[in-house]
């Protein structure tokens, strides 16, 4: 029987793939441009990546190694996730994206040895080593729709979306819990078109609260990367229309999110 981590780990390096085609080439003037997350540069982006990777492989690896880093997220848990990426983009770009590759590299091959059952620890609730290559693809294809809008690059969606869609349903209580509020008793249905016209669906199909909606649009979403006002999700239920306004697929603090642009909502 095949690893059904392979599938995703698969994805992984093919959404690494596709953002190193947008950044490999670019000149030292380019790296410095500001994207759409305030203060964070092109190489901001990169080296939040490279440090995530590091921060995966430390907790795949060394365990005890992660506690440590666990604390100082604790220690500061509204400035850690900037910090790290200041430290790693003062980095010459060159060496930058060199370390960024080999970081890369070194994740898939410790996630690709990981033996079936195992579970690692991480800022929000452990993970298998599935669940880890599908954090990592969320945030490398969130952090990427970044670096291509400011390069402004429209990238196609594609069937990877199907993890960063899973991952975002699977952590809907967690994003209550981070707002400090109590989940929802009972589970949502959430019907998304994915980019190939295709319907994927998750919950029960006669739950009376729903999610509806364009696969890329919840994607946009549940990573923060559009405000609600400008996609075309939307929620039956108060509970669900609740959820939409806090999703996130990622652990650690919210952020502010982006404004809206003045959409459809």
């Amino acid at each position: 029987m095949s690893d059904p981590s392979s599938s995703v780990i698969d994805d992984l390096c093919r959404e690494s793939a596709e953002l190193d085609r947008l950044v490999g080439e670019l000149g030292k003037e380019q790296w410095a441009l500001p994207t759409p997350a305030p203060g964070w540069t092109i190489a901001h982006q990169i080296a939040h990546l490279h440090w995530t990777d590091h921060a995966a492989l430390t907790a795949v690896t060394d365990a005890e190694a992660f506690k440590a880093e666990v604390e100082k997220a604790l220690a500061a848990p509204d400035t850690f996730v900037d910090e790290g990426a200041e430290e790693v983009a003062r980095l010459a770009p060159d060496r930058l994206l060199g370390e960024w590759r080999a970081g890369r590299r070194a994740l898939e091959e410790a996630l690709r040895a990981v033996p079936a059952g195992t579970r690692f620890p991480w800022y929000g609730p452990p993970m298998s080593g599935a669940s880890m290559a599908t954090a990592r693809l969320m945030e490398t294809w969130a952090h990427g729709n970044d670096v291509a809008e400011t390069l402004g690059v429209v990238r196609a969606p594609t069937d990877r979306l199907r993890h960063v869609a899973r991952i975002g349903v699977r952590a809907r209580d967690y994003a209550f819990a981070v707002h400090g509020l109590p989940a929802p008793g009972e589970e949502f249905r959430v019907e998304l078109v994915s980019p190939a016209g295709e319907l994927w669906t998750y919950g029960p199909e006669a739950a009376p609260q729903r999610v509806t909606g364009p696969a890329l649009d919840f994607c946009l979403l549940v990573t923060r990367r559009t405000h609600r006002a400008d996609l075309a999700v939307r929620a039956q239920g108060p509970d669900a229309d609740r959820w939409l306004d806090i999703a996130q697929a990622f652990a650690g603090p919210p952020g502010a999110g982006r404004e809206p642009k003045g959409g459809r909502r």
